[in-house]
């Protein structure tokens, strides 16, 4: 759709048609007109973005029967599998090998974090990407988390999921970290496998690791960050616009980064263990510079 907005229908010189060949886009496309989600599916995916948040190992099957009898909505399993590519999320579960044989078209790399001890802030940052269900459509949250710490340090919010959702997240963890990671750590997704985003993380010097195919537990650490703030915020206010949803992020954020302490760290915040558990040696040479 975006080359086909380079298409002028009033061009001096070439006609339409030609313009069309030379995009190389259908003239089709010209006339389409982006149909808006209808509300009862609005719905639906609100209600199996807070299933899947609960339990994320629920299948289509036993998604219709939920769905019918404590929502008393009744939708066919197909409906619901379009629904859930839309949305980006699938059923976690063991699958067969030939589901985890990588795509010829993007380089896989393997998980470097297995039976690594993470003991330093900036040695390891994952990233994953989150469905938002809004009122009238859906957005998505992309976040750079630090694995040490639990600190995150950069985030973004897009209605498309795409590149440059995954590039405006990165660019902001790098604008306020204290130093690169030495590792990044994503699961398999089409945004994560792509050569702007491998590429991007290769060109700061950073090691690429990514997950086994369908292993959530293998980056559970921002998994856990998406049911807190979903819970804690998304779910009970509701944003009705993209400018609210990214309001309602950045105060969410800084107030888990800086202010709610964290059992799992001694109850101390993200924040506070991410400037004081530098890895050896580095601060002593920050102020000496």
């Amino acid at each position: 759709m975006k080359r086909a907005e380079l298409v002028e229908k009033k061009h001096p010189k070439l006609s339409v048609r030609e313009q069309c060949k030379i995009l190389g886009v259908s003239r089709s496309v010209l006339n389409y007109k982006s149909v808006e989600e209808s509300a009862e599916d609005t719905r639906i995916m609100r209600i199996l973005d807070e299933i899947y948040t609960m339990d994320p190992s629920i299948g289509s099957r036993r998604l219709t029967t939920l769905l019918e009898r404590d929502h008393g909505i009744k939708v066919n399993r197909k409906r619901l599998q379009r629904l859930r590519r839309k949305m980006g999320i699938e059923t976690i579960w063991c699958r067969p090998r030939r589901t985890s044989i990588p795509d010829n078209g993007h380089r896989k790399y393997p998980y470097l974090l297995r039976d690594r001890v993470v003991e330093y802030a900036d040695e390891v940052w994952c990233a994953d990407i989150t469905y938002i269900p809004m009122p009238h459509g859906h957005a998505y949250l992309c976040a750079v988390m630090d694995w040490h710490s639990r600190k995150v340090l950069g985030w973004a919010v897009s209605n498309t999921m795409d590149a440059a959702l995954t590039e405006k997240a990165v660019a902001a963890a790098v604008a306020q970290c204290l130093g690169l990671a030495e590792i990044f750590n994503t699961d398999q997704g089409s945004q994560f496998t792509s050569p702007e985003w491998t590429g991007r993380i290769e060109a700061l010097g950073i090691k690429v690791s990514m997950d086994g195919k369908g292993r959530w537990m293998d980056n559970v650490f921002i998994e856990r960050l998406w049911r807190s703030y979903k819970y804690e915020d998304l779910y009970l206010k509701e944003y009705a616009t993209l400018a609210e949803l990214e309001a309602g992020i950045r105060q969410w954020m800084e107030r888990y980064n800086t202010w709610r302490p964290h059992q799992a760290l001694g109850n101390k915040t993200p924040a506070q263990v991410y400037e004081n558990a530098r890895k050896p040696g580095v601060a002593e040479m920050e102020k000496a510079a």
